[in-house]
């Protein structure tokens, strides 16, 4: 390991819908998926890449604060996370996922929606294409975008898991 590279800790969180990665250091998280994403191989090598750093097993005070936010959240007790993520992605796609925080929980937009939200109406696909770049699921609520013919389209870890949580969320109301 060279000098100047960034220690990484990642560890495995068990989840309602199965088990999650998470990779943080003390400060920020820098992903959090399902482990069986296709593509998840990918983007950790990516993401050492970018940061410059090696990624060990182990817990950071942030690791604690996600995994305690998401049984939170899975319990029905917690709506918006707290926990400080590290975005690595074009300003483009910062904007999609700034955007995707703001669709309350319980609700759905369509990728037009979004597009018109982030000042580019003609800029569906590209809204698609960093929505399908969140590297922060059940956080940054991916899972809330839907066609706009209002059938549920894609998602990274599953359309029965996007069922669940969009049901999840309905369910909850407003806390």
């Amino acid at each position: 390991m060279a000098d100047n590279q960034k220690i990484l800790h990642q560890t495995q969180i068990e989840t309602q819908l199965g088990p999650m990665v998470a990779i943080a250091d003390q400060q920020f998280l820098y992903l959090l998926e399902f482990i069986d994403r296709h593509g998840l191989e990918d983007s950790i090598k990516k993401l050492k890449k970018t940061i410059n750093s090696t990624i060990i097993p182990g817990r950071t005070t942030i690791i604690n604060l996600i995994e305690k936010e998401l049984h939170q959240y899975f319990d029905g007790t917690l709506q918006t996370f707290m926990t400080p993520l590290h975005f690595s992605g074009s300003p483009f796609q910062q904007s999609v996922w700034s955007q995707l925080q703001k669709i309350p929980h319980g609700q759905t937009q369509s990728y037009a929606q979004l597009a018109i939200a982030v000042g580019n109406p003609a800029a569906c696909r590209a809204v698609a294409q960093a929505n399908g770049a969140n590297k922060f699921l059940v956080i940054i609520p991916c899972h809330r975008i839907i066609n706009s013919s209002g059938k549920l389209g894609g998602y990274s870890s599953g359309i029965d898991r996007k069922i669940w949580l969009l049901n999840h969320e309905r369910n909850q109301g407003n806390l």
